[in-house]
C-alpha cells in the first residue's frame, strides 16, 4: 500500500530481474518499504515500471540486479529515461537468512542497496561498438569450442578406426587429417571403414565450417577494434587484435565509469587486495575482475617477455632481485593494465566510432 502522503523526498527503486517478469520495489530516504510490484519483461512492462517508480515520488536512482543479464534491457531503457541506474550485488547470505528469499525481498534488497550506494556500480550502457565487439567476442568462442570438439571427436573416431583408416590419419596434424578425412567418399555405410569415412567425413566438415566462421567473426572484430582503438597502441609490442577487443569490451561504451587506472585495474583482476589482521599487514592478488581481460593482458605480459627487450631486461632485474617468474608476470599485467588505460580507456575511444545518426547519414 502506498503512502505518498508521508513522502518527504525522493524515492529509491530497486529491481530484482528474470527472463519473464521483473519485480520491482520502492523505499523512501529512510529505507522504508512503500511498495512491491510484478512487472512483464518487455517494453511495455518497462514503461509500467518506470511509471509505477515514478508514482511514489521523486525518483533519485534504480538498483537493478543482473544488468549483464536479464537486466539489461531494462537498464537500457531506465537510462534513455534519464533515471541514474546502479547495478547492485546480490544479498548477501545473512540477509537471506533472516529475511528469506522471496522475488519481492530481493527488489527490497537491491532499493535499499541502491540507497546506500554500497557496493554498487554504475552499468555498461551497452549501446555502442564496445556492446557489438562483446557479442561478435561471445560467437567466436562458441565457434571455438565448437571446432575443438569436433576436432577431438575426429581424432577418436581415427584411434577406433579399421587399422587402414588408422595409420594413413593418425600421424597428421588436425587441419591435414581434417582435409583428408573431409575428402573422403564413402560407400556401403554397413562396412565398418565405409561408416567409419563417412562419420569422419562429417566431423571433419563440421570443422571446415566452424573455422570459416572463426575467420570471418576474426575479421569483423579486428576491423571494429581498428576503428576505436588510437593507432599508436595497437602498434605496440604485444597488443594483438583480439587482446584489445577483450579489453574494450570489459570497459563497455561508457568507459567514463571506470574513473581510475587503479579501477580498471581491478576490473581486469590484476591489483592487490588488502588482507591484513592483526599485526600482520599483507596483500593478496585480486582474485576477480574479468577473466577475458585478465587473459588478454597476461598475453600482452608474455609476448612482451618473448620478444620485447626492454622487458627481457626488467625480467632480468626482477629475478636479481629475489622475485618468481609468476610475480613477475604479475608485476607485467598490472603494467599492461596501466598502459591500457592511459592509451585506450581514458581518452575516450568509442569517439572514433561514433554510430552517424539518421539525419547525419
Amino acid at each position: 500500500m502506498s503512502r505518498m502522503a508521508e513522502i518527504a523526498g525522493p524515492v529509491t527503486g530497486g529491481v530484482d530481474t528474470h527472463a519473464g517478469a521483473h519485480v520491482a520495489a520502492v523505499v523512501d530516504q529512510v529505507g522504508r518499504v512503500l511498495g512491491t510490484e510484478s512487472f512483464p519483461a518487455g517494453a511495455d512492462g518497462y514503461a509500467g515500471l518506470l511509471a509505477w517508480l515514478r508514482g511514489h515520488g521523486v525518483l533519485a536512482r534504480v538498483g537493478v540486479e543482473g544488468t549483464g543479464s536479464y537486466g539489461a534491457g531494462l537498464a537500457r531503457f531506465l537510462a534513455s529515461q534519464d533515471v541514474p541506474v546502479l547495478e547492485v550485488p546480490r544479498p548477501d547470505r545473512q540477509r537471506r537468512r533472516r529475511r528469506g528469499k522471496s522475488d519481492a525481498v530481493d527488489a527490497v534488497s537491491a532499493a535499499i542497496a541502491a540507497l546506500s550506494g554500497e557496493d554498487c556500480g554504475t552499468p555498461k550502457s551497452g549501446n555502442g561498438a564496445a556492446e557489438s565487439i562483446r557479442a561478435l567476442r561471445v560467437a567466436r568462442a562458441g565457434a571455438m569450442k565448437a571446432r575443438t570438439q569436433a576436432g577431438n571427436q575426429l581424432r577418436d573416431l581415427i584411434t577406433t578406426a579399421p587399422e587402414r583408416l588408422r595409420a594413413q590419419l593418425s600421424h597428421l596434424s588436425t587441419p591435414r587429417r581434417v582435409r583428408a578425412a573431409a575428402a573422403f567418399t564413402c560407400g556401403d555405410a554397413a562396412d565398418p571403414a565405409e561408416g567409419a569415412k563417412a562419420a569422419m567425413a562429417s566431423v571433419a566438415r563440421r570443422w571446415q565450417d566452424l573455422d570459416t566462421e572463426i575467420t570471418r567473426l576474426e575479421a569483423v572484430l579486428d576491423q571494429l577494434v581498428a576503428r576505436v582503438a588510437a593507432p599508436e597502441y595497437l602498434a605496440l609490442t604485444g597488443v594483438g587484435y583480439l587482446s584489445v577487443a577483450a579489453l574494450i569490451a570489459a570497459a563497455g561504451d561508457n568507459p567514463g565509469r571506470i574513473r581510475t587506472e587503479a579501477a580498471f585495474a581491478a576490473l581486469c583482476g590484476v591489483s592487490t587486495v588488502d588482507c591484513s589482521s592483526g599485526k600482520q599487514e599483507r596483500h593478496r592478488l585480486n582474485h576477480g575482475g574479468d577473466r577475458q581481460a585478465n587473459s588478454a593482458l597476461w598475453r600482452i605480459a608474455v609476448t612482451r617477455l618473448r620478444h620485447d627487450p626492454r622487458t627481457q631486461d626488467y625480467y632480468a632485474r626482477r629475478t636479481a632481485a629475489g622475485k618468481t617468474r609468476k610475480e613477475i608476470i604479475r608485476e607485467l599485467k598490472r603494467y599492461a593494465a596501466r598502459e591500457a588505460y592511459r592509451k585506450l580507456i581514458r581518452p575516450g575511444f568509442l569517439q572514433a566510432a561514433a554510430i552517424p545518426s539518421e539525419k547525419a547519414a
